[in-house]
Parts: C-alpha cells; sequence; structure tokens
C-alpha cells in the first residue's frame, strides 16, 4: 500500500493536524511512485492534536510521542509512525515550517534475499 501523510501545524490556533491518504485505486497498482499526483491518493482521515500534548510528548521522548500520535483512526506501523513522529519534533522545532509530506510505499519494507 502506497500512503501520504500530510502533517500541519497551525501555531495561532495551537493544533496539529495530521491528515492520512492512500492510493485505493487498483488501477493506479502498478503506476511508478514518482508518477503519481495529488488527485491520485484518497483522503482516509484527519486527527488533531492539541499542541500542548504534543510538546508534553516531545519532552517526554519519541516513543511517548509515537503513543501519543496513535489513535483509533490513525494507527499506522512502527517504522511509519516513528518517521511521523520525527517529522512532528522538527516541525515543532522549527519556525519556518509548518506542513510536511511523508509518502510511504510498503514495498521499500520488503528485503530481498
Amino acid at each position: 500500500m502506497r500512503q501520504k501523510y500530510v502533517i500541519s501545524r497551525d501555531a495561532a490556533k495551537k493544533k496539529l493536524k495530521i491528515r492520512e491518504y492512500a492510493i485505493v485505486d487498483k488501477n493506479l497498482k502498478k503506476v511508478a511512485s514518482s508518477m503519481l499526483k495529488t488527485g491520485s491518493f484518497t483522503f482516509l482521515c484527519e486527527e488533531t492534536y492539541e499542541s500542548d500534548l504534543i510538546m508534553s510528548s516531545i519532552s517526554k521522548g519519541l516513543s511517548d510521542l509515537v503513543s501519543s500520535l496513535r489513535t483509533q483512526n490513525i494507527f499506522p506501523i512502527k517504522p511509519y509512525a516513528t518517521k511521523i513522529a520525527e517529522s512532528v519534533m522538527a516541525l515543532y522545532d522549527s519556525s519556518d515550517e509548518d506542513t510536511v509530506e511523508l509518502f510511504f510505499d510498503d514495498i521499500d519494507l520488503l528485503t530481498v534475499t
């Protein structure tokens, strides 16, 4: 499965929003990832978090942040959850960025032996 997460921080409203998208069209299964367009992805869900919760979790470490970000709606596998949490940390550490997109392809997890 190919997924995209759009993580945005709204400092004024003190909110963090994570939107999850995925390729669900079977006709796009064999399309190279580099050829996919924004419209190729289907919106799956969105979670909004209070910045106070996120900052508290960041101060406790990566694993605590991963736990805070996972919900009934958004529960990515550990490698993806870790990368999402690292990106959230970077967003809260940066004054320049307010949005980041992450792209995951499950085929990247497979190792040929």
